[in-house]
């Protein structure tokens, strides 16, 4: 440790473009970094909760919720680690008779939690994108493949939206093969789906198309996980945010090279190279930007739909939710 470096925590999930920050290959200016790699759940929940790390991975939903209250707890910097298209993460029984979006419409259906930022994202897309509001749907709530899942943080249902906890011994996923709902949002395959069960099906025959159709129609690639510091600390060393985003983003440029090396194959996928061709031919040479002004779009896309589903407490702008040493770059 330098003398008059601060110490900090840091949580995150175990991505190739935190590694480099880990392995120590990356190192902040003035921070001496302790890095936990633990699953999301575990973070999102005891951060929420406890608030048990300096600096974490968080829900961009959760985020938004804790930025209404009276005393915020955090505040994000603009490192977006977890992103992801969810037309794939669409599942609908196979004799529930839905064949097209629209068909939602009056159905049953299934979701981990109101407040899961794929779920936010999820109801926010079928409103804007296929007519079906929030309103239009029975919304069951509980754990996908272990019974008596609660929300994480506390929200407030909106009290024209019809929602229903699942019993307390059930899960989402039987749910859904048996019928008792009809279709299912979630942020990872149902285990009836992994399974090979006949009376569970995507909703979408080529999900891949339909995302790179929506990318291309919106410009928009969802963001899922943002960091954030403890505002405690950034009020007492405001200089941290900014050094510790500039580490992320040099941590990012190494795993960046690392997929771009085709001499040697890193990662257990064959085309993998092909793939990142594929993606940067539609999503343009940095598909995973961070940075409040390549991310605008995308990030008030998300605030819009969580104040529709009253989550977030207004329409915040995007710049308001990130730490102000974070918004601009000194250039040459």
């Amino acid at each position: 440790m330098k003398m008059g470096n601060v110490s900090l925590t840091l949580a995150t999930h175990d991505y190739d473009r935190v590694r480099p920050l880990r392995d120590g290959s990356v190192k902040p200016e003035g921070i001496d970094l302790n890095c936990l790699n633990l699953p999301v759940q575990e973070i999102f929940w005891r951060m929420c909760r406890d608030q048990e790390f300096g600096a974490s991975e968080m829900s961009f939903s959760a985020y938004l919720i804790t930025r209404s209250w009276q005393n915020p707890p955090f505040i994000a910097i603009p490192v977006f680690l977890s992103r992801f298209f969810r037309h794939s993460m669409v599942y609908v029984n196979a004799d529930a008779g839905i064949k097209k979006p629209e068909d939602l419409k009056g159905k049953r259906v299934g979701i981990p939690e109101w407040a899961v930022t794929a779920v936010v994202l999820l109801k926010g897309i079928w409103n804007e994108h296929y007519g079906v509001h929030h309103r239009d749907i029975d919304w069951f709530v509980g754990g996908l493949e272990q019974p008596g899942r609660t929300e994480r943080i506390e929200v407030q249902i909106p009290p024209d939206v019809r929602v229903e906890a699942i019993p307390s011994d059930r899960t989402l996923s039987e749910m859904l093969e048996e019928g008792s709902i009809d279709a299912l949002f979630s942020s990872r395959d149902p285990a009836c789906l992994q399974n090979g069960s006949g009376q569970v099906r995507r909703l979408f025959p080529d999900p891949k198309a339909e995302e790179i159709s929506y990318f291309k129609k919106t410009g928009d690639f969802p963001i899922m996980h943002l960091v954030v510091l403890k505002e405690s600390i950034h009020k007492k060393h405001p200089w941290l945010a900014q050094e510790l985003y500039k580490a992320f983003r040099r941590s990012k440029t190494l795993a960046d090279q690392a997929l771009r090396d085709t001499g040697a194959l890193r990662y257990m996928v064959p085309w993998l190279h092909y793939a990142m061709e594929e993606a940067r031919a539609v999503m343009g040479p940095d598909p995973w930007p961070y940075g409040v002004g390549e991310n605008h779009a995308a990030l008030e896309t998300f605030i819009r739909y969580s104040h529709e589903q009253g989550l977030a407490s207004r329409r915040f702008t995007a710049e308001e939710l990130f730490a102000p040493s974070t918004l601009t770059e000194s250039k040459l």
